[in-house]
Parts: structure tokens; C-alpha cells; sequence
């Protein structure tokens, strides 16, 4: 598949690093020359500098001849020309936007063809709000990803040395919660994914991700974790869209102090969060202030900043002087590695909780959802199966007899997602997939995403 990338930053380069692995033909455009030089020595693509907007540049690129353009440049409005472009001049079957400014994503008739031809449009500050609100409501875990309209979960949990399920048996979660459909999908031991079968021993420090319908989740996790309190108190390091959407996204249930360096903003923050929020103007690296505002009794310390130096160190700070538990946006993935899990609860990489939106509509076939885990160390995948017996490689079939790829399992089905009552079904060898069922698949090595796009994929000739 040829696409073309419109913006070098941190989201456009961990696309270009996943499709480049996925075997498509990438095109790289971006006004800074030292950023595509870093991309084009990591891999095997092609670069163009220039503007995003400029018809010449676009040609040289090879717009005319792309099946998708995929626009995550800074700039809002330069992503809106360049898909009108796309699809006017040079007739891309496919457009896709990123927008930081929420203006955009609600009104629609602007995404229309007849206006900027935008055929998705990404909200990455929306992505990584929603990602930490789920991790406010469950604060034992360390990601929460849904599937099929939320019904279903899958979440990661680090097991502590005091959790039942620790020095026993997976085959055990099944003995503890006889009640409950559920499944461990992997465990990663520090850098080593294990696909566990029932004998696998779970260890202390091991993070496990487990599916179950989203309803049994914090049952589950008191198996894996010692049960935390409910977040009650809150604060928030930085008053950018990000902190703004979180402060209003918990605001019926608590009222979080936002710490916001920028005078101005914080004036805006104020009228904006009346009653909503506490807002104050101050350094977040300030032990005294920190101290005044009393941030050892927090439950939570959110770091949202743009600065990572800055999150990490408020973050760190804030976990010496008592915060239960603390949550950093770190931009630089090596960064977010060395400190998870050590002083930092959680950290977040931005571009890799927004990439899994932007994947699922480059992928082939009918894939309703893709989610990276571990940074982009493995993936998620909700797809659609289509066809029958006579089309398909799946629809019709065991989950024994389906050739799935090394470090790929089905782990659960979704089946009458329309009806009032959807089934939920933890996939077993002998479970058979029907046509529209939603098949969630978790892919240890994302080299093998091309194999199980082409599995899905339905052929009038396949006998």
C-alpha cells in the first residue's frame, strides 16, 4: 500500500516506524530537513521537504499515485488544506487528519467532501484523555483498552508479591472466579512477552494483561493487585487541553487542582472550570507549593505538561513527599521506559496512545479497533470477520485450525453486537467463528499484523 505521511513529529515518525515494519511503501513530508534525515537513516522510506500545502511539493511526493494521505502536521489547518488538496487535485482515495483544536472534530459538515474532504479525523489530546480517565477509574491498572462498544477490556496489571493469583498457575484465575469468562492474554516479564498456556507460573513484578467483559474488570484485578482506593483527590500538573479535558472529564465526582504556570492561562483555566476545579498559578517543581496544597494526601498526581523534564520531575517529587500514586506524559518513548515502574506508576507516551486511531483505518479488512501496548511493543486488534466457509479462512472454523501466525492468539469473540444482548465468548480451540463476529487478537510481533490482515481477508475464490 502506498501512503503518504504529512508531518515528521512524533506521531507522523512512530507511523512511519509501524508501516515501514508492516512492509508499505511510506512517503515522508516535513518542512525540517533534520527530521527526515533522522527517519530516512532508521528506515526504509522515502522523504520530501517542503509544505504540506504546496501542489508541488505533493506531486513530487507521489499524491497522484497514494492510497491513503495520512496529515499529522502541527499545524490544524494546514492538515484541512492538504486533505481538500488530496482529494481534489490529486484524487486520494483516502484522507486522514489529525486535529489538536477540538473546533474541528464537532463540526462535521467541515469533513465533508464538498468541504475539506477529511475522511477521518483524529483528536490525539481526546485519545490520550479518555486513556487516562479509564485509568482514573481504575487505578490499579496500567492501561485499559475496550473493545466492541466497551463491552469488553483488556487491561494491564502489574501483580504485587501479596496478590492470590502470585507463585500459582494461570489455569487458577478460572479456580478463583468460577463465575467470571476471562482470560490472560500475555505476560510480560521485564522485556520477555510469555503467551501463557494453563502451567504458566505468575510472578510478582510480572505485568499481565487479562480479558474479561467490562463489567468483571476490578474483580479481576483484586486477583492480580492489592485494591486501591477510589480517586477522590487529584491534581493535575498543567492546564493544557489535555489537563483542561480531564479536569472537566471527573469533574462530577471531584474537584482536582490544576497547577498551571502560565498567568494568562490560568485566568482562562478559571472561568473556564468555575466550580469545576481549583486552579493555581506556580511552578509544579516548587516543594513548598506542593507542600501547601497538600499533595501527599493526593490520590492521584497527574504531570500533563508538554515539558517531560518538567513531568517527570514534579512527578517524582510529588511521589517522595506522599502521593499515593503518579502519572507522567513523557513525549521521548526511552524516557517513558526507564522510569515506568520504578518512582512512576504510569507513564504515558503520547504518540503511541494515539497511533493505534490512525491504524485501525490503514489497516486492510474490516479492523474496528487497533491499540499498541507496551509502547508499541505488541498490538490489540478488533476485527470484523466476514464471508463464509467458501471465502474466508476463518469464518466457519476452529480456532484450532486456523493458521494463525507465530505470537498471534484469538482470545475472545463478540457475537450479535447489534442485538440487545450481545454474547461475550472467551475463545477456546474448539471455539467456531461465525460471519460478523468480532474476533480480538492479540500480536506479540507486530511483523506478523500483514499475515492476520491477509487471514481476515475475504476471496470469492478460496475453496
Amino acid at each position: 500500500m502506498k501512503i503518504l505521511i504529512l508531518g515528521a513529529g512524533r506521531v507522523g515518525a512512530s507511523l512511519a516506524e509501524q508501516l515501514v515494519l508492516e512492509k508499505n511503501d511510506i512517503t515522508v513530508v516535513d518542512t525540517n530537513p533534520e527530521s527526515l534525515a533522522a527517519l530516512q537513516e532508521r528506515f526504509d522510506l522515502r522523504t520530501i521537504c517542503g509544505s504540506a500545502t504546496a501542489l508541488s511539493v505533493l506531486e513530487e511526493a507521489g499524491a497522484q499515485d497514494s492510497d491513503i494521505l495520512i496529515a499529522v502536521t502541527a499545524n490544524d489547518e494546514a492538515n484541512l488544506v492538504a486533505c481538500a488538496l488530496a482529494q481534489r487535485r490529486f484524487n486520494v482515495p483516502r484522507r486522514i487528519a489529525r486535529f489538536r483544536s477540538s473546533q474541528w472534530v464537532q463540526n462535521p459538515d467541515l469533513m465533508a467532501p464538498e468541504a475539506f474532504a477529511v475522511d477521518r479525523a483524529i483528536s490525539p489530546e481526546q485519545t490520550v484523555t479518555d486513556y487516562l480517565i479509564k485509568l482514573i477509574e481504575i487505578p490499579e491498572a496500567l492501561q485499559v483498552i475496550e473493545f466492541v462498544k466497551g463491552l469488553v477490556s483488556l487491561v494491564a496489571v502489574k501483580a504485587d508479591a501479596v496478590s492470590p493469583l502470585v507463585g500459582h498457575p494461570v489455569r487458577d484465575l478460572r479456580a478463583h472466579l468460577p463465575h467470571i469468562e476471562s482470560r490472560i492474554v500475555a505476560i510480560f516479564r521485564g522485556d520477555r512477552v510469555i503467551m501463557p498456556d494453563g502451567d504458566t507460573m505468575i510472578e510478582a513484578n510480572d505485568e499481565v494483561f487479562f480479558l474479561a467483559s467490562s463489567r468483571h474488570i476490578r474483580q479481576i484485578t483484586k486477583e492480580l493487585r492489592k485494591e486501591e482506593h477510589t480517586v477522590r483527590r487529584m491534581m493535575i500538573v498543567g492546564g493544557g487541553n489535555i489537563g483542561l479535558r480531564v479536569a472537566k472529564g471527573v469533574s462530577s465526582y471531584m474537584t482536582p487542582k490544576i497547577i498551571e504556570g502560565n498567568r494568562a492561562r490560568c485566568t482562562m483555566l478559571a472561568q473556564q472550570l468555575s466550580g469545576q476545579a481549583l486552579v493555581l498559578h506556580g511552578d509544579s517543581t516548587d516543594e513548598e507549593l506542593l507542600s501547601q496544597e497538600n499533595v501527599g494526601g493526593m490520590d492521584l498526581f497527574l504531570a500533563l505538561t508538554n515539558d517531560d523534564e518538567n513531568n517527570i520531575m514534579s512527578a517524582l517529587l510529588a511521589k517522595k513527599m506522599g502521593a499515593r500514586r503518579v502519572i507522567a506524559l513523557i513525549n521521548r518513548r526511552a524516557y517513558a521506559e526507564l522510569m515506568e515502574g520504578g518512582q512512576l506508576d504510569v507513564a504515558i507516551t503520547p504518540s503511541h496512545a494515539t497511533i493505534g486511531e490512525l491504524l485501525k483505518y490503514v489497516r486492510r479488512g474490516d479492523v474496528a479497533a487497533v491499540h499498541s501496548l507496551r509502547r508499541g511493543a505488541a498490538e490489540a486488534l478488533e476485527i470484523v470477520a466476514h464471508g463464509s466457509k467458501t471465502t474466508s479462512k476463518v469464518v466457519g472454523r476452529e480456532i484450532q485450525e486456523i493458521p494463525l501466525p507465530p505470537g498471534c492468539s484469538i482470545v475472545a469473540l463478540v457475537r450479535d453486537v447489534d442485538a440487545e444482548h450481545p454474547q461475550v465468548l472467551m475463545a477456546h480451540h474448539n471455539t467456531v467463528i461465525l460471519g460478523d463476529d468480532h474476533v480480538i487478537l492479540f500480536v506479540a510481533d507486530k511483523r506478523m499484523i500483514p499475515k492476520v490482515e491477509k487471514l481476515f481477508q475475504v476471496s470469492a475464490g478460496f475453496f
